[in-house]
């Protein structure tokens, strides 16, 4: 899925060569959901008949890429992929546990045919220990690691979350230890295996939280924990989301002292309600923040969500209005400025816009130069001219399906 394909897609911006190796016989998931330009489907529904080079998802993925098709599970297949390896200084995976053993592809193999190899693999949870065989997904890897568990309202069940979260931290770890593991061959000449785990990631992102277990006795979604956005500490308030103007739109807002409640009080003229006595420090306005919600409310549904943010915004109030995706596509002046969606063409689906690089760095920048590949797009070139078959070598391979 996204794991793999988003770690190298962040090395191919910024120029790597990186070749995606497909299989015409079982093509990636990401081609065959959605999103499809001009076709609103809801996510996990997939095609019976699916144009593999329509996929939104994957279009996104695996943009700056080359792409070939080998048939692994063929003898021929595995040969041609040993034949890539040996010309390749980086190789990632990210299939299911076991596979990549079955095809003879382990670290020591590699090495065999690329002494200084990196290899870089991906997986719930990594390739040692008892549970090194399970399978994952994004939503696995947060219940097993921790995440869900904290996630949900009081005496509820753990709440799932909206996307698979860990498939993007898993990618961008893969990211940063590949780069690190090119610059300790660049000082020592010597390559290595990397083994990211999705569940331990997940697990280092509830620090706070296990502290508070082991110093404090608390747990998550117990009957008193805060509800919504609302903080346990420090006393911020209010402190949440609150209805705007129209339908499901909202807007956050977080006041933290005295000082900043002063702003607010400003920028909302001065109503009298923010004189009760309820509402004369951050202590109280904490302790009774269902009030003051419900009299904040009654402000905020006066406008629209960037209105109001910007209103806040004004006079130092921290507030964020909560963007759909039409917002952030169509709407932020920020992210326009910024460049932070770019349009690129694509030979099947015509001109489509992607989310870029969220950094912005003086004398580089990201080389767009192609969108993803289609199925086998590359074959030729990376077959012919890299590996140096013939072409009748490769037409035999092809009426053998093994490319």
């Amino acid at each position: 899925m996204g794991v793999g394909s988003v770690a190298t897609r962040l090395l191919a911006d910024f120029g790597a060569e990186v070749i995606k190796i497909e299989d015409r016989a079982r093509i990636d998931m990401p081609r065959r959901l959605p999103l499809y330009k001009d076709q609103v489907r809801s996510f996990g529904q997939e095609v019976s008949d699916p144009d593999p080079d329509r996929g939104g998802l994957f279009n996104n993925y695996s943009r700056n890429k080359l792409g070939v098709t080998i048939n692994l599970r063929t003898r021929e297949g595995r040969e041609l992929a040993e034949r890539l390896i040996s010309v390749s200084s980086v190789v990632t995976e990210n299939f299911a546990p076991g596979v990549m053993e079955r095809w003879g592809f382990i670290y020591e193999r590699l090495r065999e045919l690329v002494p200084d190899v990196i290899y870089a693999r991906m997986s719930g949870y990594g390739h040692s220990g008892p549970h090194q065989h399970y399978r994952s997904y994004g939503p696995v890897v947060q219940a097993a690691s921790g995440l869900s568990y904290v996630a949900g309202l009081p005496g509820r069940e753990p709440s799932g979350w909206g996307l698979s979260y860990m498939d993007n931290m898993a990618a961008y770890y893969n990211s940063a230890a590949l780069l690190m593991a090119i610059w300790k061959r660049q000082s020592d000449g010597l390559g290595t295996e990397i083994d990211v785990a999705a569940v331990e990631l997940g697990v280092t992102l509830l620090g706070p939280i296990l502290l508070d277990v082991t110093v404090n006795g608390h747990t998550t979604r117990r009957p008193d924990y805060p509800t919504g956005n609302r903080l346990e500490h420090p006393n911020a308030a209010p402190h949440g989301v609150y209805p705007c103007a129209g339908e499901d739109r909202w807007v956050a807002i977080a006041v933290f002292d005295d000082s900043e409640w002063r702003r607010l009080v400003e920028a909302i003229g001065h109503p009298a309600w923010t004189d009760l006595d309820i509402f004369s420090s951050q202590d109280l306005r904490h302790a009774h923040q269902d009030e003051l919600d419900e009299h904040l409310s009654l402000w905020t549904s006066r406008y629209d969500p960037i209105e109001a943010m910007e209103l806040l915004e004004a006079r130092g109030v921290k507030a964020g209005a909560v963007q759909n995706p039409q917002d952030l596509n169509e709407r932020d002046p920020q992210l326009s400025m910024r460049g932070t969606f770019f349009e690129m063409d694509h030979p099947v689906i015509g001109p489509a816009r992607f989310e870029g690089f969220p950094a912005l760095m003086s004398g580089d920048h990201p080389d767009h130069w192609r969108s993803a590949p289609l199925v086998g797009e590359d074959n030729d070139y990376v077959f012919g001219e890299i590996l140096g078959l013939s072409e009748q070598e490769r037409a035999g391979l092809l009426d053998a399906g093994v490319i």
